[in-house]
C-alpha cells in the first residue's frame, strides 16, 4: 500500500505541473525512488514511458484548449513547455495527425490521451523463484547498441539486434570467448535526460580470453536479486519483468540500487515451453 501511495503522489505531482518544467530527478523523490528504478517500474506498470507520457498528457490538454479557446499557437507552446511553434507543431501532428490550427476546425478528429491512475488489485497467486546473490566486479565482452526509450524504440531495436548478432555468428563466438557459458542481455549507462541506454549482448569474460574485436564493460560489485523465468522467449521473460516491478519490489524491503541490469539466456531452444532464463536486478535495502 506504501508504494501504491508513493506512485499517486507522483503521479499527482506530474499532473499538478504539466505547464511547468519537469525535472525527472524531482519526480523519482516525491516517489522516494531513485530516477532510474521510477523510470523502470513506471514503463513496466504502465507500458509508456515517464517522458512520453508527460509528453503525450501536454499534447492532449492542448488539442482541447484549441478546440475550446482562441489561444495562440505560440502561447500554446511555450505553456507546454516547446521552444518554437515549430516544433510543437511536429509532436503535435505526430501524435493527432492534423496540424494545431487544423484541430480548431469542427468534427476533426483528435486523440486523448488520458490521466494514469494506480489502483490496488489482488495478485501473488503465482510463486516467484528468487534468490539474493553476492557478486563482485566482473567484466563483460561482447557488442552494444545505444538506444532510445522514446515512443518504444528500444522495444523494436533491442529484438532486431539480437536477430542480427545470432544471424551474424557473433553470438556463437560470444558463447565461445566465454567458454560456453550462459549469454547475456545487458543494460548500461542510462541517460536519464536523454531517455539512452546502452544495451549488450556478451558474455562474462574468461580470464585470458581473447576478445578480438569485441567491446568490453565492467560490471560493479553487487548484491542480485536473482529471478527464474521458464517459458518460450520472449513471453515469458517479459511476463517476469513486470511481476518484479509490480509484485516483487512493492512487496519487500529491496529497492532497486540504480545499476545495470541483466538477462542470463540458457543454451537451448528458446522457444520450448521449459526454457530457462534469469533476470538479475541490483538492488539495496530501503532507506
Amino acid at each position: 500500500m506504501e508504494w501504491l501511495m508513493r506512485m499517486k503522489n507522483a503521479m499527482d505531482y506530474i499532473e499538478s505541473r504539466l505547464e511547468e518544467p519537469l525535472n525527472m530527478d524531482e519526480i523519482a523523490k516525491v516517489a522516494y525512488s531513485s530516477p532510474f528504478h521510477f523510470q523502470r517500474m513506471f514503463l513496466l506498470l504502465t507500458g509508456v514511458a515517464v517522458a512520453e507520457y508527460i509528453r503525450k498528457r501536454r499534447l492532449s490538454l492542448a488539442a482541447q484548449e484549441l478546440c475550446l479557446s482562441n489561444v495562440k499557437v505560440l502561447d500554446l507552446a511555450l505553456k507546454y513547455g516547446y521552444d518554437s511553434p515549430e516544433s510543437f507543431s511536429k509532436a503535435f501532428r505526430k501524435l493527432h495527425g492534423v496540424s494545431p490550427s487544423a484541430a480548431r476546425d469542427k468534427g476533426v478528429p483528435l486523440k486523448a490521451f488520458p490521466r494514469l491512475s494506480f489502483h490496488l488489485s489482488l495478485k501473488g497467486d503465482k510463486e516467484m523463484e528468487y534468490r539474493i546473490v553476492q557478486k563482485d566486479s566482473f567484466t563483460i565482452v561482447g557488442k552494444s547498441v545505444r538506444v532510445t526509450t522514446k515512443d518504444g524504440e528500444n522495444i523494436r531495436e533491442i529484438p532486431k539486434f539480437w536477430d542480427r548478432v545470432n544471424t551474424d555468428g557473433t553470438a556463437d563466438q560470444l558463447i565461445q570467448i566465454g567458454g560456453g557459458k550462459d549469454i547475456l542481455g545487458v543494460c548500461l549507462d542510462m541517460d536519464h535526460a536523454g531517455e539512452q541506454f546502452s544495451y549488450w549482448v556478451a558474455v562474462e569474460a574468461q580470464p585470458d580470453a581473447d576478445t578480438q574485436e569485441y567491446e568490453t564493460a565492467v560490471i560493479p560489485a553487487a548484491d542480485w536479486a536473482v529471478f527464474t523465468s521458464v517459458g518460450p522467449m520472449p513471453d515469458a521473460i517479459q511476463g517476469l519483468w513486470q511481476r518484479i516491478f509490480q509484485e516483487w519490489f512493492p512487496e519487500t524491503d529491496y529497492e532497486h540500487a540504480g545499476g545495470p541490469e541483466l538477462e542470463l539466456y540458457s543454451l537451448g531452444d528458446t522457444h520450448a515451453d521449459d526454457y530457462r532464463s534469469e533476470v538479475w536486478i541490483p538492488i539495496k535495502k530501503k532507506a
